[in-house]
């Protein structure tokens, strides 16, 4: 039972890591309809947005998975998909709107759990700290010192 809880961080990462992938590539195959939508909802600089976007979904979702400063990664996609329910997802009167809110919110809680807890043994961060410990940060692959990263 011991082995089969180890690879729960990794499922985990997965399970949040690849939605973020698959939202970059679907906001980089839709260019103008993305850019038209958040010019829509008047951020003023859409153009930058998107790609800032595409930056963070591909990049976050990539290092997610991966397992590669999961940590910074985590709390910088925390802040995002915050940022997005705020900014994005604030009519919520509109049932739609109402649940990619929530489900932000959610997103932003599991993040903070990989925050916390770190990758986990299946991870770069925990081969590099057995690997290269002198590079670790103080990540082990288990819970995590955050303030020495």
């Amino acid at each position: 039972m011991e082995r089969a809880k180890s690879y729960l961080p990794l499922l985990g990462r997965v399970l949040i890591g690849a939605p973020f992938l698959f939202s970059g590539i679907s906001k980089l195959a839709a260019h103008e309809t993305t850019v038209g939508y958040l010019s829509s909802l008047g951020l003023p600089f859409a153009q930058l947005a998107w790609h800032l976007t595409i930056a963070v979904e591909l990049g976050g979702g990539v290092l997610l998975l991966m397992g590669f400063r999961a940590q910074r990664v985590a709390a910088a996609l925390a802040g995002f998909v915050l940022a997005t329910a705020i900014f994005m997802h604030r009519n919520l009167a509109d049932q739609n709107q109402l649940t990619h809110f929530l489900a932000n919110i959610m997103l932003a809680g599991g993040l903070l759990q990989i925050v916390y807890f770190g990758a986990g043994p299946f991870s770069l961060d925990a081969s590099r700290g057995r690997l290269w410990p002198q590079w670790t940060g103080g990540v082990t692959g288990d819970r995590a010192d955050f303030t020495t990263l």
